[in-house]
């Protein structure tokens, strides 16, 4: 199955739907309303992943087993020790691929604002000040930057992999809404993907 556009409908209901994108793309905020469309959790992965100080949490991959393992779920497809577990479990894809100008205005517009109000994120972590953009290789602007072109690449060798997965291609926000109420939204009527 190729890539699907945002428009193709769907021939089955999900239960188990991934969210593609970069860092900045507003996979969090899509997961969000797909869970609530579909009537599933939506487990962010960050809040599993992210430990005090923002060290990795050592029950990580048990704690995806675990979520991963139920009936149905949205989450955002990152981490790489998660992604291949989430991938042969979930049943859809939906791909966030924004310009990379539209992301990198959204990565500095949301790191500018959770520092400036001190945004206490998962396990009572705060983003960092914002002059270690210009020092630090992995903050989340200079991340969002570098690995815009990497997620295209995952996607695709992942369609590759498993021609039979559906992976919905979203290029804007506007799509993304639409695709929501759209198909989306008639897949609700149709049995769920087995």
């Amino acid at each position: 199955m190729p890539l699907l556009a945002s428009a193709a409908p769907l021939t089955a209901r999900p239960r188990r739907v991934l969210v593609a994108g970069t860092s900045g793309s507003g996979k969090t905020t899509l997961a969000d309303r797909i869970a609530a469309a579909i009537g599933a959790p939506h487990i962010e992965i960050d809040s599993l992943f992210h430990g005090p100080g923002w060290s990795r949490l050592p029950s990580f991959e048990a704690d995806v087993e675990a979520f991963s393992s139920q009936p149905d779920w949205v989450t955002e497809w990152q981490y790489p020790s998660a992604r291949p577990l989430l991938a042969r479990r979930g049943d859809l894809m939906v791909w966030l691929d924004l310009p990379r100008a539209t992301v990198m205005r959204q990565a500095i517009d949301r790191t500018v604002r959770r520092r400036l109000t001190r945004q206490r994120l998962w396990n009572d972590n705060v983003e960092a000040p914002l002059w270690r953009i210009f020092t630090d290789r992995e903050h989340i602007v200079r991340w969002a930057w570098n690995t815009h072109d990497a997620t295209a690449d995952r996607v695709r060798s992942l369609v590759l992999e498993r021609p039979e997965f559906p992976v919905v291609r979203v290029k804007s926000h506007t799509e993304a809404r639409l695709w929501l109420q759209g198909p989306l939204a008639n897949s609700l009527r149709l049995r769920h993907a087995d």
